[in-house]
């Protein structure tokens, strides 16, 4: 007879990419404890990923309150950290950073412009090989 052993401590199953990002991509305050304490053991489990979204976060911060005036010191901290992907989304910024960082401060937006835009384009792809141009023309101008 073979002595009895203890049943080895099952660990809870790891959390999907899907949740996990879901969790990254929520505001801390809106996520539920156990939802925070989870993400705290993943991010502990993971060092790139704690200081990937120590970034992101910081940047929505610079988003959502309009502080343009951060963004040099947030892209000098990005390339402080070994993110490669995150390197790339900084020298994306870094190209036009006047334009970027008027987008970070100003109160204007082009929303509705891009919104009329893409409205048109919709019709235009919609009658696109049936008509001519002044009855496309004509649509555009009767559905505003």
């Amino acid at each position: 007879m073979r002595p009895l052993r203890a049943p080895h401590p099952v660990a809870p199953p790891a959390p999907s990419v899907r949740k996990v990002t879901g969790w990254l991509a929520t505001h801390p305050d809106q996520l539920e404890e156990a939802h925070q304490l989870q993400l705290k053991t993943v991010l502990d489990r993971c060092p790139e990923l704690a200081a990937l979204i120590e970034q992101v976060r910081s940047f929505a911060v610079m988003l959502t309150q309009r502080r343009g005036h951060d963004l040099p010191s947030w892209l000098t901290a990005v390339k402080a950290e070994d993110l490669p992907a995150l390197h790339a989304f900084a020298n994306g910024l870094e190209r036009d950073l006047d334009a970027v960082t008027a987008g970070l401060t100003l109160p204007w937006s082009s929303g509705p412009v891009e919104g009329h835009v893409n409205r048109i384009k919709m019709l235009k792809r919609q009658m696109f090989g049936r008509a001519s141009f002044p009855l496309l023309r004509k649509r555009v101008l009767l559905t505003t």
